[in-house]
């Protein structure tokens, strides 16, 4: 016996398009090749992609803490993930500014971090984000809440999985004026995206032995944690 596939070439016109709940014809390239959609897209279209930022146009945070290195209860950036809803972590972009150095031994880095097990505990002094719907005419709201620029200790998260840290060393190069920096910015954009099951939480830090200004943007997609299991 033998099974025969047929689909319907729609290249350029003739896409099938119906409403949610109806079926459609399968879609395939005139060679016969199957069309698929990325699953990412997909989910940007149902609304269900978010992202936030962390500094906004010419004006970055501080990272370190309140300053200097990184405190692991006083992180730049953090998206707490409650229970019942899961996050896959799709992309994290950090962009800092290198300070000027003052000794060979100054260094600045940056860390993305995962708690596995806990949703965050937040302190006095952090500022809430907004989480942006990446479908901008979807009314659909995050279920995590987000933050940054914690100066004051929070609840000291366990950083039960480390993704993504990039560190430069500086050289002073003969006086602080001739000092010399590397770039410093990480995109942490894995092929496959780590699957966040609440509660949990996902923690960026940056800093180093003297301040250093950052921006970040940290991009997921959202849903419940009964569509995984």
């Amino acid at each position: 016996m033998s099974a025969e596939i047929r689909a319907n070439a729609a290249q350029y016109s003739n896409v099938p398009n119906g409403a949610d709940g109806f079926p459609v014809d399968v879609r395939a390239t005139r060679d016969g090749s199957l069309s698929t959609a990325d699953w990412l897209q997909l989910k940007c279209m149902e609304g269900r992609m978010f992202q936030v930022d962390v500094g906004a146009f010419s004006t970055p945070i501080v990272g370190g803490g309140n300053g200097t290195i990184i405190d692991q209860d006083q992180p730049e950036a953090f998206i707490s993930v409650p229970s019942g809803t899961t996050i896959f972590l799709n992309r994290v972009a950090v962009q800092c500014q290198t300070p000027l150095l003052a000794t060979d031994a100054d260094e600045s880095e940056i860390l993305v971090a995962v708690d596995r097990a806990a949703a965050t505990t937040i302190g006095t002094t952090q500022t809430t984000e907004t989480a942006l719907n990446m479908r901008t005419d979807n009314k659909r709201s995050s279920n995590c809440s987000c933050y940054s620029a914690a100066t004051a200790n929070i609840t000291n998260p366990t950083l039960g999985i480390e993704l993504a840290r990039k560190v430069i060393t500086g050289d002073i190069n003969g006086t602080p004026a001739n000092a010399l920096w590397g770039e410093l910015d990480l995109v942490y954009e894995p092929k496959v995206k780590p699957i966040i099951v609440g509660p949990a939480a996902v923690y960026v830090y940056w800093g180093g032995t003297v301040a250093t200004n950052g921006f970040a943007q940290i991009q997921w997609v959202e849903v419940p944690s009964t569509d995984i299991t």
